[in-house]
C-alpha cells in the first residue's frame, strides 16, 4: 500500500468542503458541504437541506448545520453539480413535497393493511419492516 493513500474514515478528509448527499439509516437523504469528520466518522455538514423525494417531485427544507452520527450514515457521495442541474424532477413547495409525503405514507400503511389482512385470511403473519426503525 502506498503510505500517502488513507485507511478507513481518513478517506473523508479528501471530502472537506465538498458538497455531499448523505443518505441516513432512518431513509432521511441530507445534501450539503462537509466541514469536519473525526475517527468515528461523525460528520458537520454546513449549509444543510433535507431533500425529500416523492415520485418525480421533490422538496428542499433548509436545516443549516447538521451534526451526523457516523454510525447513522448508510451512503456518502461528492453531488456533481453539472447532474444535479440537470435533474428530471420537478422542485415543489415545502409544504407541498411534506404533503405529497403524508399521502404517500398513508397509502402504503394502507396497503400495508390490505396486506397483513389477506395473509391473515390464509393463516400467515407479515413480519413488520424493521429497515427504518432505529434498533438500538
Amino acid at each position: 500500500m502506498n503510505k500517502t493513500e488513507l485507511e478507513g474514515t481518513a478517506h473523508l478528509l479528501d471530502e472537506l468542503d465538498k458538497k455531499l448527499m448523505v443518505l441516513l439509516r432512518d431513509g432521511r437523504t441530507l445534501i450539503g458541504y462537509l466541514r469536519s469528520v473525526d475517527q468515528f466518522a461523525n460528520l458537520v455538514l454546513h449549509r444543510t437541506i433535507e431533500r425529500i423525494h416523492v415520485g418525480k417531485e421533490y422538496g428542499d427544507i433548509p436545516r443549516g448545520v447538521f451534526i451526523v452520527r457516523g454510525e447513522n450514515v448508510v451512503l456518502l457521495g461528492e453531488i456533481d453539480a453539472e447532474k444535479e442541474a440537470e435533474l428530471p424532477l420537478t422542485e415543489v413547495s415545502v409544504d407541498e413535497i411534506l404533503d405529497a409525503q403524508r399521502q404517500e405514507q398513508e397509502s402504503k400503511q394502507e396497503q400495508q393493511k390490505l396486506v397483513s389482512k389477506a395473509l391473515k385470511e390464509r393463516g400467515l403473519h407479515l413480519m413488520p419492516d424493521l429497515t427504518h426503525d432505529d434498533m438500538f
